[in-house]
């Protein structure tokens, strides 16, 4: 039974014995419930996540929707080197660039994963990294409802730095597995 028919067949037997339910009660009233038995169905929202894939390197550019202006916190050489050592741990989000006519470019640009990108530019400009190189992207349909400044802004509000005291864990828990502090501080751009 859909929520409307629920909400329907509740008010007509509300009206037909006199019955008066409040907002907490309503979902319990509809026709053929238990006791404590929820009838109202929720809706749920079907969530389509955007297909992943891998794009070269060469195919990819900034996008002037990139919210992120400033530069703060780790630097792209250092983003680049920590890039080098353990490879890409978050992909870029792109959508397909559009030509004046609608159609697809087979160019992408990048709302969201700037800095990532920009030191990708690095490692590719260093050579280190080919210019054809497959990186992992997700790809967001041209014709989403969500604006690539949306996408761009979500991912640089949503981010929550890691708490120091968890970041102190984690440093012990590498020197407890026999990383030196030089190590540590190297990797992690960090003083000792």
């Amino acid at each position: 039974m859909s929520f409307l028919t629920a909400v329907k067949k509740h008010r007509e037997r509300e009206r037909s014995v006199g019955l008066r339910v409040t907002g907490s009660e309503i979902g319990r009233v509809a026709s053929g419930a238990r006791r404590g038995e929820d009838l109202m169905t929720k809706t749920v929202q079907k969530i389509t996540l955007s297909p992943s894939g891998d794009i070269p390197f060469d195919k990819l550019v900034l996008s002037q929707s990139n919210v992120r202006r400033i530069k703060a916190d780790v630097s792209v050489e250092e983003l680049a080197e920590d890039i080098a050592r353990r490879g890409l741990l978050q992909s870029l989000s792109v959508r397909p660039v559009l030509a004046d006519d609608g159609t697809e470019t087979g160019k992408f640009e990048i709302p969201a994963g700037g800095r990532r990108f920009q030191a990708l530019s690095l490692l590719v400009k260093q050579k280190r990294l080919a210019k054809t190189t497959p990186i992992p992207c997700n790809v967001r349909d041209a014709a989403s409802d969500i604006l690539a400044v949306d996408d761009s802004l979500a991912e640089n509000m949503q981010r929550v730095a890691l708490h120091p005291l968890d970041q102190f864990r984690a440093f012990v828990s590498l020197r407890d597995k026999r990383q030196s502090d030089a190590e540590i501080t190297a990797t992690f751009f960090v003083t000792p």
